[in-house]
């Protein structure tokens, strides 16, 4: 059984599955039928399939004229529908894991997918879970739904976990040159999972387990989060210093070993980095251990659109203006430079704090049309925005403007010099012209000295 699906792997003959067609989903499955495997996805939006199957793209990170000729071909299809997994060789599930209220994990979406997978389940198949989470998932959540359908994890069928290394908006590392982490519930899903993913993606790392595998996508996104979380204490540190702490970043920069630079902001956004702590710190309570450390950075990085809102206040009261009814236009609200993606996007909290404060907000972004935010303690009732026009009209009528996010596509000296007041930050005004510094206020640096 396992000759039988390594050879189909080998020669290309195996058919994929991909089970979400999201920013994980999407790519792997273009990335797999490019590889000349035919690749079924599955995902629960008609709407998603629908544009598929016409061939359109609905993500950025992937070109529609490149999935137009992979559905040609018939190489790339997709459905709504889970019965269709009894024809393929290899599932992926790529669904979110997103926390809930309470920051425990909500993995309704895992346990629907290898809901969905059971009773289509067959011998030889091979299972790999993709979507991030806490060690032990694939093995104490995955395998004993699946194992409802009678057949037993290792012996019937294989299952392993390789985490998503899915970097939105980034051309230079994606899912075909970036390295693959593989762990298997035995030698053998290792092996198969290792094999496949070894044709999308030139280096693959095997590790002991699926335990291994999810710890290291946790470690990955750790990383980044406690790092990030440094510098934003250490950026409201320097404003009460008097130092551009910009600066001194730039200048530790200048040490060719032993650092690496780290940037504040608003907040962490995406689908890992606000997350993924939350799901070791919640698992590790079961072995009454407290993540202290990884809880501090994720408070500390979810003070910093607080700390926003309190410089967007100050400034307005240099201008003997108050908060209350205040125009301010929030400019950027994706989770990073020129994407379309706002999941958990510091930008959504920084405007509930605004509304709650009674601001009359607005924002603007070139790559998200809409916007929604509430439905939480902050903010009780969802309000959904549309994006306005960035004139120079526009821009002289509000009292100020909070840069979030640093899109390339937007001239900010164009926009300090029509805005009575803006709020940078991200350093994006970093490079303006003197004569306007003194409308700006930047996290980060000296202000209200």
């Amino acid at each position: 059984m396992h000759q039988q699906i390594l050879s189909k792997i080998q020669e290309k003959m195996a058919t994929v599955g991909v089970i979400g067609l999201g920013y994980v989903g999407l790519p792997l499955a273009v990335g797999m039928a490019k590889c000349g495997y035919p690749v079924i996805g599955i995902d629960a939006s008609p709407e998603k399939v629908d544009s598929l199957n016409r061939g359109v793209s609905y993500i950025p990170d992937v070109a529609t004229e490149e999935l137009n000729s992979l559905v040609a071909r018939n190489l790339l299809r997709a459905t709504t529908r889970y019965d269709t997994l009894k024809d393929v060789d290899v599932i992926f599930i790529c669904v979110p894991t997103p926390f809930d209220s309470m920051k425990s994990p909500d993995l309704k979406y895992v346990r629907q997918a290898a809901e969905g997978i059971t009773p289509y389940l067959c011998l030889g198949q091979l299972v790999v879970l993709q979507s991030t989470t806490y060690p032990g998932t694939t093995e104490e959540v995955v395998k004993p739904i699946l194992e409802q359908s009678g057949l037993q994890a290792g012996q019937d069928f294989f299952l392993a976990f390789s985490p998503e290394r899915i970097d939105p908006g980034r051309t230079d590392y994606t899912v075909e040159n970036t390295p693959k982490v593989v762990g298997g519930i035995t030698a053998e899903s290792a092996q198969l999972a290792g094999a496949l993913l070894g044709h999308l993606t030139p280096e693959i790392y095997l590790v002991s387990s699926p335990r291994a595998a999810e710890m290291t996508k946790l470690l990955e996104n750790i990383f980044r989060s406690v790092n990030i979380a440094l510098v934003n204490e250490l950026a409201v540190l320097s404003e009460r210093m008097g130092i551009d702490f910009w600066e001194v970043i730039e200048a530790a920069k200048t040490k060719p070993f032993g650092f690496m630079p780290f940037y504040p902001s608003a907040g962490v956004g995406g689908h890992c980095i606000p997350v993924d702590p939350y799901y070791l710190s919640w698992k590790a309570r079961e072995y009454d251990f407290y993540t202290r450390f990884i809880e501090l950075a994720a408070e500390v990085n979810g003070d910093m659109p607080y700390h926003t809102v309190d410089l967007i206040r100050q400034a307005l009261n240099r201008h003997g203006k108050n908060l209350r009814n205040a125009k301010v236009l929030v400019l950027g609200v994706a989770f990073k430079p020129n994407i379309d993606d706002a999941r958990n996007s510091p930008a959504e909290r920084v405007i509930e704090l605004l509304l709650k404060d009674q601001a009359d907000v607005s924002y603007h972004d070139p790559f998200v049309p809409h916007f929604r935010v509430g439905g939480d303690v902050i903010c009780r009732e969802f309000v959904t925005f549309d994006s306005v026009s960035l004139t120079a009209e526009y821009l002289a009528g509000l009292d100020g403007v909070v840069i979030v996010t640093r899109h390339q596509t937007i001239d900010y000296d164009w926009v300090v010099h029509h805005s009575p007041m803006v709020i940078d930050t991200v350093n994006a005004t970093r490079n303006l012209l003197a004569e306007s510094q003194h409308k700006v206020v930047r996290l980060g640096s000296p202000n209200f000295q």
